[in-house]
């Protein structure tokens, strides 16, 4: 019977085996009395039977390589293996394959991950894990999953990022009952929270080891002290579970504010997650923290609020960073930023904190457009609607370690000194008396000063008529004097006890509030208020209040003599000073 190829290979390797081991004249065959007594031919012979048994064994391994090699495959190849782990290795790979070649709407970038998703009346904002690099907002879909039915996909409305935070997707307002994720990103889908029942965001303060809770829902009288007691703060990765949460008494309760004491279990926890050299697991749950009511019906806020300790303290440091720093919140106003900028850099701020609110006008191409070595900038993404109170308290923190003097203007005013006193002249002077906490000012509203169009060289010199009285006063505040439960209403703050504020003469210092600009940028006004206890322009209340243009009623319609309204005193002086101080000899230009 003829053998298989396979077979005959096996014989081979069989008959190798056997040779070599009886061939072999060094090899272990024979007694031991044959092995002592060799004749002298045999032993003349056996170095030719080693080398005969070396060749022949070389062959035969030769065999062995060649028929395994057959058996195994067509050819041989090098598998390279790889000590990392294959989930991040395949997120690099695919992100990289996604730049070279430019996402689409169904590229799948495995570092985008949701971390939460909350839900506000005309859209959903989406949360990205830290390190989420997003592409372009046309390359990729809001995702909306309802149960039993098939998937919704829309484009989103914006998207935003910053170096050193989470980046953020708006996506549309998603119908009732429905999961949202994102077409680039591997994340399952996420039910968002309410934003009218939710904390948003926290503070650690390692002054007085407190934590400051930022919080929707519990409905505080604005201005007013609420009742402490009735409240306490929930920490932990999971807050559905009582026995893994730890709590903590609140110490002041005061509009969207909380302040309560920080556990010393969450102090480790945060200096351990801060330190730089910890080899933390990217897949752990969050820290979180909430505000529980208590009573016989307890409840916790939903929360997507992780702990951020604030600027360590520094006791024995004699001198701050800057002397005045200016916070501001703003929401489409980036042609106007750089004259702001320029302007109170001038006068003497020496450090901005811009909180944006949903910004889609490219902002950060116009802040890139700043020297960064000049002006000291600092963008803070702040989604959160109706919440202009909150935001400046969280301001006033973060800048507490760094800036004497903080001063709480919008965009479209402007500091003028009317007199012969400048701005480090006038901080000077009180920066000496510690019981002096806040210096107010008086506001001059501008009108449209007869112009249909916006002013190409800028507010301060386009816009020459106000009204003649001021309407209302805006505060420069020392933030080490401000009263722990941060409670501030239209831009000023309660002080702690035994501290005061004083009243700037309007021949010293005054801010011109250009309010009622051209028709083109006054509209934009109807889109909403960011202030948390003002009406919004199209809500028919409070319609006589002085926050609103008086006899424009709710509706955004230009009237006829828009362009003559609000002009009862001519005031050139700020305009005078502008062209002074910044005019171009050569060429005539403004530096914005």
């Amino acid at each position: 019977m003829a053998m298989s190829a396979k077979e005959r290979k096996l014989s081979r390797l069989g008959s190798c085996k056997v040779t070599v081991a009886t061939g072999s004249g060094g090899g272990g065959g024979g007694s031991p009395a044959a092995r002592g007594h060799r004749s002298p031919s045999s032993a003349a012979a056996a170095p030719q039977r080693r080398v005969f048994a070396a060749l022949f064994a070389f062959l035969c391994a030769g065999v062995v390589v060649l028929g395994g090699v057959h058996v195994i495959g067509a050819s041989f190849r090098p598998v390279l293996r790889t000590a990392w782990p294959s989930a991040t290795l395949n997120a690099i790979s695919s992100d990289a394959r996604a730049q070279e070649t430019g996402s689409s709407a169904d590229t799948v970038l495995p570092s985008v991950q949701i971390q939460h998703a909350v839900a506000f009346p005309d859209r959903v904002l989406l949360i990205l894990k830290d390190g989420s690099s997003l592409p372009a907002t046309e390359r990729f879909e809001c995702l909306y999953s309802p149960a039993n039915s098939s998937e919704l996909r829309l484009p989103p409305l914006s998207a935003a990022s910053l170096p050193d935070g989470p980046s953020l997707v708006h996506c549309p307002a998603e119908p009732s009952g429905v999961d949202v994720s994102l077409s680039l990103s591997l994340s399952p889908p996420v039910a968002p929270l309410q934003w009218d029942r939710l904390v948003y965001t926290a503070l650690v303060d390692s002054r007085d080891n407190s934590t400051i809770v930022f919080a929707k829902g519990m409905n505080l009288r604005p201005g007013r002290l609420g009742v402490s007691s009735r409240y306490q703060c929930v920490f932990g990765r999971d807050l559905s579970k009582p026995k893994h949460v730890l709590t903590s008494p609140v110490i002041s309760a005061a509009q969207e504010i909380f302040r309560c004491v920080t556990p010393v279990r969450i102090r480790r926890y945060l200096r351990m997650t801060t330190n730089p050299n910890r080899n933390g697991d990217s897949d752990d749950k969050p820290m979180l923290v909430s505000i529980r009511t208590k009573g016989q019906r307890d409840s916790t806020l939903p929360s997507i609020a992780e702990p951020e300790p604030l600027p360590r303290y520094n006791r024995h440091r004699r001198q701050k960073a800057h002397s005045m720093c200016v916070c501001t919140m703003l929401r489409n106003q980036a042609r106007f930023l750089r004259e702001w900028i320029i302007y109170h850099s001038h006068i003497g701020v020496e450090r901005w904190f811009i909180y944006d609110n949903n910004s889609d006008d490219d902002i950060e191409q116009v802040l890139g457009t700043m020297d960064q070595s000049r002006y000291n900038v600092t963008r803070h993404l702040w989604p959160w609607m109706k919440s202009q109170e909150a935001g400046f308290a969280h301001c006033a923190l973060r800048a507490r370690e760094n800036c004497e003097w903080v001063g709480f203007i919008d965009i479209d005013e402007f500091l003028h000194f009317p007199g012969n006193q400048t701005l480090p002249n006038i901080l000077q002077n009180y920066s000496n008396r510690p019981r002096i906490g806040e210096l107010r000012t008086a506001c001059h509203s501008f009108g449209p000063s007869g112009r249909t169009k916006i002013p190409k060289k800028g507010v301060t010199t386009g816009y020459t008529c106000r009204l003649a009285a001021p309407e209302r006063h805006k505060s420069i505040v020392r933030p080490d004097t401000l009263n722990p439960s941060l409670i501030n209403v239209v831009h000023h703050f309660h002080l702690k006890e035994g501290v005061r504020y004083v009243n700037i003469g309007q021949g010293t210092m005054l801010i011109n509030h250009y309010k009622y600009q051209v028709w083109e940028v006054f509209k934009d006004k109807f889109s909403g208020r960011v202030a948390t206890y003002v009406a919004d322009w199209k809500d028919e209340e409070n319609v006589g209040s002085r926050d609103r243009a008086p006899g424009l009623g709710t509706k955004p319609v230009e009237p006829e003599d828009w362009p003559r309204r609000f002009c009862e005193v001519f005031d050139t002086g700020l305009k005078d000073f502008v062209h002074k101080a910044f005019t171009d000899p050569a060429t005539g230009s403004l530096p914005w």
